[in-house]
């Protein structure tokens, strides 16, 4: 509870509807609706002393969003015109509403995810031949420097053996789940998913192949990702399981190729950037990390050429860069001028999205 005070006023003065529809206005940061539209305003009212009572309905007890919302309703109901104070309560929705509301976020969609060719969402399938080469800290960069630029943005971190997402944006929030949806967690505007976020900190991950298909599935349909513009599918390295569900589950996804100089890591990469060919995926192009110094020099380009797609952009391997997956803050927040920051935000800005090839594809039939 909290309580905002100001000058006092006679309570008729207050328009009830004017504080409603202020309080309704307010966003909640994890599904990305208004109060009002999500039904989580309660009860409005105002007493004599012009003092504001709002009762907002939680999706759950324990949301970790509470603290923010009380605030940002008190501060948004405040100036109205002869407000004196302003009381947020706080309540939990029904089962019955909490079912209404998970129904509604799936938009009547049944099984199956929301990353179909209709969908409008750009979806890069970021990888990599071999371990090492930076493609969770590019990805993580890339999602946080294309929100800055006003895009909706979510990250799918699948690779679930050696997750990092939750490191590299410096979150451990457990998804709110609601009704057998979950809402991800969101740092720097991005909208994030981990199996990390599932278990415990230090806890192995020891699942076979159909356990991560069906995870990665679940991941995709079973979170309310909201209206994405982009979604960073952060790949495990190599051509593994994970990799083959992911070509499975989306199709329509493209791939984007992150590697050093080195010639050792551009000739594995070349392996995943050749799958993607032979299954139809359209390749965006390649990233080269850690550019200049002790890796060489030559394997961004190399590879761009082996899979006949741009090279666009090379990361210099900076000291920001390398200590922001350390703190949890990518460096395009924390260090924004450094080189590596700077080229990572120009790769955001001209990240192409390349279609995925009618040929070979079966067309629905219409008929006239």
């Amino acid at each position: 509870m909290s309580l905002f005070g100001r000058r006092a006023t006679a309570a008729n003065e207050v328009s009830v509807e004017e504080v409603r529809r202020a309080a309704g206005s307010v966003l909640d940061p994890e599904l990305q609706l208004s109060l009002g539209d999500a039904g989580m305003l309660g009860d409005v009212t105002v007493d004599r002393e012009g003092v504001a009572h709002v009762t907002v309905r939680l999706t759950t007890p324990t949301c970790p969003m509470r603290e923010r919302l009380v605030g940002e309703v008190g501060a948004a109901v405040r100036p109205v015109a002869g407000v004196t104070g302003v009381d947020v309560a706080v309540d939990a929705m029904s089962e019955s509403e909490r079912v209404a509301l998970a129904t509604r976020l799936r938009g009547g969609r049944g099984a199956g995810h929301p990353f179909g060719p209709d969908s409008g969402t750009a979806v890069y399938a970021v990888a990599s031949g071999k371990g090492g080469v930076g493609k969770s800290t590019v990805t993580a960069n890339l999602a946080v420097a294309l929100a800055r630029d006003g895009k909706r943005v979510g990250v799918l971190d699948a690779d679930v053996w050696g997750y990092s997402v939750p490191q590299l944006f410096g979150v451990r929030q457990r998804p709110v789940a609601l009704k057998g949806l979950m809402l991800p967690p969101r740092a720097h505007g991005v909208a994030l998913m981990s199996v990390g976020f599932l278990v415990g900190e230090d806890e192995p991950v020891v699942w076979r192949g159909p356990m991560l298909h069906k995870a990665i599935e679940q991941f995709l349909g079973d979170v309310h990702w909201g209206e994405l513009d982009v979604l960073l599918v952060d790949l495990p390295p190599g051509t593994g399981d994970v990799t083959l569900s992911l070509l499975e589950l989306l199709p329509d996804a493209q791939l984007l190729a992150v590697t050093t100089p080195q010639v050792a890591a551009e000739a594995v990469a070349t392996r995943v950037g050749r799958m993607a060919r032979d299954v139809r995926m359209p390749v965006a192009g390649v990233v080269e990390n850690m550019t200049g110094g002790l890796f060489g020099e030559g394997g961004g380009a190399r590879l761009a050429d082996a899979v006949d797609a741009p090279l666009l952009g090379q990361v210099p391997l900076d000291l920001p860069l390398r200590t922001a997956g350390d703190v949890g803050v990518p460096a395009v927040v924390s260090v924004p001028d450094a080189p590596s920051s700077v080229e990572l935000c120009r790769i955001a800005r001209d990240l192409p999205v390349v279609r995925r090839s009618l040929v070979g594809r079966s067309l629905p039939l219409s008929v006239v």
